[in-house]
């Protein structure tokens, strides 16, 4: 019994005798005898019975969550995979992109989420619907980015990836591709793009193991060279698609050998900023037999005798689009070869600063089945030679792009009376600064069966030109004048009342004189306009009102980017439009943050930006 002690003051208090309290650690001391053991643990289990525990794990959200307990035990679940899991696949993070792509599972994982922890927790959690079909990895963690390890789990635990996609990871070489080679045989695209760590061995085995192969793209991959693209040219015989681009390495020799053993199967080719010479472009004339869309980009030391050769060697008899950039070996000259094609429909040509007019006609003139023509900073060709090509095109040219050429200037030509281009359907010009209201007149008038105009950034043309096109034509089905700050309301009335019936979209960003008069039009005429863009235009909640009124307009895209007169008194009217999918309030500071919310909870389906 505990003894009472008696204190000077009236409380009696009870004090149990002294005891040694109790110490539930272990205590090691030179003058203790005992020492508490050491509790069991997992940890001090052997490898092989870690293993037989955790393979006895059936479920995708137990694994999942069981290698988050250790490095050892994430280690020993990457190299279980069970063909019988069940149909439940866990994100165990929460934060990485899952969703079905032909059937199979596609993961895109990014920045600081990248880690060979995710990577082995989403090849173990994967393979209950399928397997993993895609994986996607985009930037490094500069910590603890994805190594081999990681590429090692997927590659172990995703038999069925087809789609395998590196962007600026440095940390993952060789090694981790050679386990992707090794254990996913099934794999038809491979995309490396900065990837520096990854040579030639890595993508050699990917050649000889992966015999499905059919799209490859290599960028800024340094360390790649010759070796790598002959084998896949040797070993891949479903090769279909190639993109190489700004890789050092890659030379004469790697392209002749890639063209040669896939002639038959290759029909994508793109070759941008290489230091291949005019050696390339004749075994891509010579063996492109099977190629119908070829890109040629950045090639400095291409002459004119390259293009020249490609051309005569008679093997791309199946190109049916052909783009040409920053190439400054290409002349008029070599541009006229370039017409011999005979199954040419589409034709691209962007800052080539040799090139004028004489060969752009000549071109066109030997081009027999070109029906789209594209141009962009070829300052040396000016509207004379536009109309030329369209007068040897006028027969089956069907769309003519023209942009950031400063050579095509406003000014009066003379034109046969009876020529006319009914084939073309659409008209761009883009960021011509002298472009001007005699030009659009022009080709109003020798274009009288235009569908879709874009005239974007052309600060010279006002109504008094195009006027007559709208006028020439019948049955306009998109217009497009971002950034023509002279358009009026007088203008979009005309569009409305002329083209109403068939206009379904209009685009008048940046017009800044166009007011609700324009929109009240727009609400009476256009019955069948989808996509409306009216970024800081002057309408105001008048105008939104006019929209919302009209019971038979549908708009599905509407966007009132830096509108300032749009406020809340619109948000009731814009929840009338039910049919909308797009809806663009940004810089729209006078509708408040509740009334913006309020659209996101009832215009569920509609993805609003603001």
């Amino acid at each position: 019994m505990p003894a009472l002690v008696n204190y000077s003051g009236p409380v009696d208090v009870c004090c149990p005798p002294r005891k040694r309290s109790r110490i539930s650690l272990p205590v090691v001391s030179t003058e203790s005898k005992f020492e508490e053991d050491i509790p069991p643990s997992f940890d001090n289990l052997p490898d092989e019975c870690l293993f037989e525990i955790l393979r006895r794990l059936r479920g995708d959200q137990e694994r999942s969550c069981s290698a988050l307990v250790s490095k050892r035990w994430l280690k020993a679940l990457c190299g279980i995979y069970k063909a019988d899991m069940v149909h439940e696949t866990r994100n165990i993070s929460g934060e990485e992109q899952e969703f079905e792509s032909d059937g199979h599972l596609t993961r895109n994982v990014e920045g600081k989420r990248a880690t060979d922890i995710r990577l082995a927790a989403i090849a173990i959690g994967t393979g209950g619907r399928g397997g993993l079909g895609k994986l996607s990895i985009w930037g490094s963690n500069s910590t603890c980015g994805p190594t081999n390890f990681g590429l090692s789990a997927i590659a172990h635990g995703c038999p069925s990836l087809r789609t395998l996609s590196l962007s600026n990871v440095s940390s993952i070489g060789d090694e981790g591709l050679i386990e992707i080679a090794n254990g996913c045989h099934m794999l038809e695209k491979l995309d490396l793009q900065q990837c520096s760590s990854i040579s030639d061995r890595g993508l050699i085995a990917i050649a000889k193991r992966c015999p499905n192969l059919k799209s490859l793209n290599i960028e800024s991959c340094v360390t790649i060279g010759n070796e790598g693209i002959q084998a896949i040219g040797k070993f891949c015989p479903k090769l279909h698609s190639i993109s190489i681009k700004n890789c050092p390495g890659i030379e004469d020799k790697g392209v002749a050998t890639l063209m040669a053993y896939a002639t038959s199967s290759l029909t994508t080719v793109k070759l941008q900023s290489l230091g291949i010479t005019d050696q390339s472009l004749g075994y891509i004339g010579y063996f492109g037999k099977a190629v119908t869309n070829l890109t040629l980009s950045g090639l400095q030391k291409v002459s004119g005798m390259g293009f020249r050769a490609m051309s005569c060697l008679q093997g791309l008899q199946k190109l049916v689009s052909l783009k040409i950039i920053s190439c400054s070996g290409l002349t008029d000259l070599n541009l006229e070869s370039m017409g011999n094609f005979p199954n040419l429909k589409q034709m691209s040509i962007a800052k080539c600063c040799f090139l004028s007019d004489k060969g752009l006609v000549d071109f066109t003139r030997a081009a027999r089945s070109l029906e789209g023509l594209q141009l962009s900073e070829c300052n040396r060709i000016t509207l004379s030679g536009i109309i030329n090509a369209l007068l040897y095109c006028g027969s089956k040219l069907e769309s003519l792009t023209v942009g950031n050429c400063m050579g095509v200037k406003d000014a009066p030509l003379g034109v046969p009376m009876n020529f006319c281009c009914r084939s073309l359907r659409s008209l761009s010009i883009r960021n011509c600064r002298e472009f001007g209201n005699v030009s659009l007149e022009m080709l109003g008038i020798l274009c009288p069966g235009l569908q879709n105009v874009d005239l974007s950034d052309l600060s010279g043309v006002t109504g008094d030109g195009l006027l007559p096109l709208l006028r020439n034509t019948d049955g306009l089905v998109s217009v497009n004048l971002n950034g023509c700050v002279n358009m009026t309301d007088e203008v979009v009335i005309a569009i409305t009342k002329l083209h109403g019936g068939t206009l379904e979209v209009l685009s008048l960003e940046g017009c800044s004189k166009i007011t609700n008069a324009s929109l009240l039009e727009i609400a009476n005429n256009c019955l069948v306009l989808s996509d409306l863009h009216l970024s800081k235009c002057s309408v105001s909640d008048l105008g939104i009102a006019a929209l919302s009124c009209e019971q038979q307009i549908k708009l599905g895209i509407l966007s009132l980017a830096g509108c300032v007169g749009v406020s809340n008194s619109s948000v009731h009217f814009l929840l009338k439009m039910e049919t909308l999918t797009g809806l663009n309030l940004q810089r729209c500071n006078s509708i408040s943050r509740s009334k913006i919310d309020e659209l996101k909870e009832k215009l569920w389906r509609c993805d609003i930006l603001s």
